[in-house]
C-alpha cells in the first residue's frame, strides 16, 4: 500500500490506511477488525505500535525528503482501542541525521488510545554526502 509516497506492506497487511499530510503532519486511519484484538476483546498493543510508528515514520519522511528508519519510540497506552482510529505523527525537531517525532492514536469519538515519540534515522544512499 502506498503510504505518502512509500510502499509499506506491512501497512496494508495491517489494515492501515493514509488520510492525508498537511503542515507536515500525516493522519492514519485503521479499523479494528476481530484478527486486531487480543483476548480482552480490545484492539492489540502491538497494532497500535505499528499505527504509531508508521505516523512518525511518515513524518519524518515527508520532512526529510528520504527514506528513513526508527531508532528508538516510546508508547504510552492511556485507553482501550476500539472500532476505527486515527493517527497523527507529527516532526518535532529535524536534523541532518536525526528526526525526533510524536504521535497520539485516537477512537472515532476522539479519545485518546496511545501516545508516542520517536527518533528515525533519514537514509541516504551510500556514497552521498
Amino acid at each position: 500500500m502506498d503510504i505518502f509516497g512509500a510502499d509499506i506492506p506491512f501497512a496494508a497487511h495491517c489494515g492501515i490506511e493514509p488520510i492525508g499530510f498537511e503542515d507536515g503532519r500525516t493522519r492514519l486511519r485503521v479499523r479494528a477488525a476481530p484478527e486486531h484484538t487480543n483476548n480482552l476483546g480490545i484492539v492489540h498493543g502491538g497494532l497500535i505500535c505499528t499505527l504509531l510508528d508508521i505516523a512518525m515514520g511518515t513524518a519524518a519522511r515527508c520532512t526529510a525528503g528520504l527514506p528513513v528508519m526508527t531508532l528508538d519510540m516510546q508508547a504510552s497506552f492511556l485507553s482501550p482501542g476500539r472500532g476505527e482510529m486515527t493517527a497523527e505523527g507529527r516532526v518535532l525537531r529535524a536534523g541532518r541525521s536525526i528526526v525526533f517525532c510524536e504521535a497520539d492514536v485516537r477512537t472515532a469519538e476522539g479519545e485518546l488510545v496511545a501516545k508516542a515519540s520517536g527518533i528515525f534515522k533519514p537514509l541516504r544512499a551510500k556514497g552521498s554526502a
